[in-house]
């Protein structure tokens, strides 16, 4: 038995690694299962007490000189194998990096929030989940008032997911802190069947000033200069009174979309006008609601679909595609 591991022990120092004989080849050989110095463990087993008190000590010797010798291979492999790896191959076509996008709704929103600072108005954000109080009561609606009914809202429990970003005009008018000039942007939901022109959520911005002596004409004329920087010089604008339970008066603001292309007879239903916001001076029960003095303050509120007003800038036919996670639509905005 001595002499058999002191064979194998000279067969170990004399072993040489090459193409065909690797790290694994030699584990395979010398310590698998299967391996010579398993079996040379096996036999040692059958062994007499005064036999493997000899053998013992030169048989656990060779066995870590086997798994050095192999660890040693190995780990020279692995090196080699490393520096393969990252070895530049001048041969390989070049890799090329492409730029990421902003999203179009992003963008559009980014434009939005810099023409709005222009004009002095800071950022404000709200809860997504509301109490009907800040998303209705507050807000003038009628107890009957449809908005409220389960076919138009989303209820959570006693909550509901804000219909509006104008529960974010209640809780800033709370605070007490006037004047205020103030843009609310985020993501609204509505109980609606999801179309090309709709969805059961979308985007708003919403604004919102309060002062003394604000008046409809402050009102106008913030929003011809947003129309001009966002939609360019010159683009017509008219305003059609209309109604909500939030402002009063209350006022539609159209721009000029035109009638040369079937596209623009279809989105303005042939007569060329397009809605993009609705607007109007904040009703004197939502300013009481809040604890301010009509008679002292008054403000003016409007607020528009950023989803809508991005298809409108750039002639996106259908709002579910800013919602597919279609690189290809991203890639068209790059650069941007």
């Amino acid at each position: 038995m001595v002499e058999k591991i002191q064979q194998i022990h000279q067969e170990v120092l004399a072993y040489v690694f090459d193409e065909n004989q690797k790290a694994e080849q030699f584990r395979l050989a010398y310590l698998s299962k299967k391996g010579i110095i398993t079996e040379l463990f096996e036999v040692f087993k059958t062994c007499s007490v005064e036999e493997k008190k000899s053998l013992g000590s030169v048989l656990n010797q060779l066995k870590r000189e086997v798994e050095s010798k192999y660890q040693e291979q190995k780990e020279k492999e692995e090196a080699l194998s490393d520096q393969q790896h990252n070895a530049e191959d001048v041969t390989l076509p070049v890799y090329q990096f492409q730029s990421g996008a902003l999203h179009p709704l992003r963008i559009v929103e980014d434009r939005l929030l810099e023409i709005f600072y222009s004009l002095g108005f800071d950022v404000s954000e709200g809860p997504e989940i509301e109490d009907d109080y800040h998303n209705f009561g507050a807000l003038n609606f009628a107890e009957d008032h449809p908005a409220r009914d389960m076919q138009d809202t989303f209820f959570i429990s006693g909550h509901v997911l804000r219909t509006h970003t104008s529960s974010v005009q209640i809780r800033e008018m709370e605070k007490g802190n006037f004047p205020l000039r103030l843009v609310m942007p985020g993501r609204v939901y509505r109980n609606e069947a999801v179309s090309a022109r709709s969805n059961c959520f979308f985007h708003q911005i919403e604004g919102l000033y309060i002062d003394k002596g604000v008046s409809f004409a402050d009102l106008k004329q913030t929003l011809y200069y947003f129309v001009q920087q966002f939609f360019g010089e010159g683009t017509k604008v008219r305003f059609r009174s209309s109604y909500f339970p939030f402002t009063e008066p209350s006022a539609e603001m159209d721009i000029w979309a035109g009638l040369d292309t079937e596209e623009n007879r279809r989105l303005t239903k042939g007569t060329g006008w397009l809605e993009v916001l609705g607007c109007g001076m904040v009703h004197p029960n939502v300013l009481k609601s809040c604890n301010i003095d009509p008679e002292e303050c008054s403000g003016f509120a409007f607020g528009m679909g950023i989803d809508r007003i991005t298809m409108l800038k750039y002639g996106i036919a259908d709002i579910r595609d800013f919602f597919v996670n279609d690189v290809r639509m991203l890639k068209q905005f790059a650069g941007i």
